[in-house]
């Protein structure tokens, strides 16, 4: 691994660490000396990299700090395009198109080699599942990023139909359905609902009260706890 490739992972492991990390364990993960690690530390702040810390107390990268996407490693390479083309097949138009949309962003600022890589990659993904919603799934991500509650009439395997309203804040996306993950006011619980047993959905203004990234840490956690067979079968 020659230097400068030597550099750019090390700015990419301190981007995965939003806590101040020591040099020890950064040293470790590069497989470097305690006395490499130090210097290339210094390099970096030297040239501009917003690193802050001290050996000692540990580093951090401060947040905002952009690399442009000038390297990216075979193994980066084919996981990006799998993943876009992963995403381009599925259901949700919008998301597909911003998969399509977001690839040759990256390949229109790639160097001539990694763009060639890029196009040949021999990754593929299989012909998708039939899927059944008849909810627009963009309707479902819009409220979760604005933390808004959702309406819809939902039915349960046996075919019975209920009204909900519930506050989303995650939806899974599996090889056969789309599953939305949300805090069910009629059941004053969380709740997994299937896409494709759903409909008549509502968008509404109403914020609901608690923020998503809180709801969604104590929902991993039911899944981990005493309780996780029950919260594994509550779908509706």
């Amino acid at each position: 691994m020659s230097r400068s490739e030597r550099l750019l992972d090390l700015i990419q492991i301190l981007r995965r660490h939003r806590r101040p990390v020591s040099g020890r364990t950064l040293a470790d993960e590069m497989g470097v000396s305690i006395r490499t690690l130090y210097r290339d530390i210094a390099t970096l702040q030297g040239q501009g990299a917003p690193i802050e810390g001290e050996a000692g107390l540990g580093y951090v990268l401060k947040p905002g700090f952009m690399l442009p996407p000038l390297m990216f490693s075979d193994e980066e390479i084919e996981a990006i395009v799998l993943g876009s083309r992963w995403v381009a097949k599925q259901p949700d138009k919008r998301l597909a198109t911003a998969a399509a949309d977001a690839l040759a962003k990256i390949a229109a600022v790639l160097p001539d080699d990694l763009r060639e890589d890029l196009d040949a990659t021999t990754l593929l993904v299989g012909p998708h599942a039939e899927h059944l919603e008849t909810i627009d799934l963009g309707v479902v991500r819009q409220a979760i990023r604005d933390e808004r509650k959702l309406g819809f009439l939902y039915r349960d395997a046996g075919g019975s139909p209920s009204m909900r309203l519930v506050w989303p804040f995650a939806l899974s996306f599996f090889d056969k359905v789309r599953v939305m993950v949300a805090w069910c006011e009629m059941r004053q619980d969380f709740r997994h609902f299937r896409a494709d047993r759903m409909s008549g959905l509502t968008a509404t203004d109403i914020r609901y009260p608690r923020r998503r990234q809180a709801m969604l840490k104590e929902w991993r956690a039911t899944l981990n706890g005493p309780d996780q067979s029950r919260a594994k079968d509550t779908s509706g």
